[in-house]
């Protein structure tokens, strides 16, 4: 990879923030998921709600929008962007939670970040809220799935 590809360094070789005024607005989708690994008895325990600290699910899935919506502040370099939606799902695997982040926006940059940073958030959030009953959980291959929109068009993982 040259420097001309690294598109956070001026010429001068110095971090910047990326002008993107001049990009057409365009309709932009980003999906990134990871896995909250635990016991299958605190999976179902995860999914039935039946925690000390409540309804884990609906927390971490609010945990996940505000992650989304709050990148810019947390990712020094990430634009301001106005998000058109925020999706979090969680679903059963015998070994976790997969949790998958689907997040949009019409504009000039793409929502990568935001989708991974919602990831993150509600993994992190679920942690929290079942690290009292298991100390052993992880978190694991937080990841983009795919992108759309832009310039770039489509990128899927293989």
């Amino acid at each position: 990879m040259s420097d001309s590809e690294l598109t956070h360094l001026n010429e001068a070789g110095e971090v910047h923030m990326v002008d993107v005024g001049d990009k057409t607005p365009t309709k932009r989708t980003a999906v990134a998921e990871g896995v909250v690994v635990m016991s299958p008895q605190l999976v179902e325990k995860f999914f039935q709600g039946d925690l000390p600290k409540g309804d884990a699910a609906a927390v971490a899935r609010v945990a996940g929008i505000l992650g989304a919506k709050k990148t810019s502040e947390l990712i020094p370099l990430c634009h301001q962007i106005s998000l058109d939606s925020v999706e979090i799902s969680l679903d059963r695997a015998g070994h976790g939670v997969v949790i998958t982040a689907t997040v949009s926006t019409t504009g000039q940059t793409g929502v990568e970040m935001e989708a991974m940073t919602a990831v993150t958030t509600t993994a992190l959030t679920i942690y929290d809220m079942v690290k009292g009953v298991e100390r052993g959980v992880t978190i694991e291959s937080v990841r983009l799935r795919r992108k759309q929109g832009g310039r770039t068009g489509t990128w899927e993982r293989p």
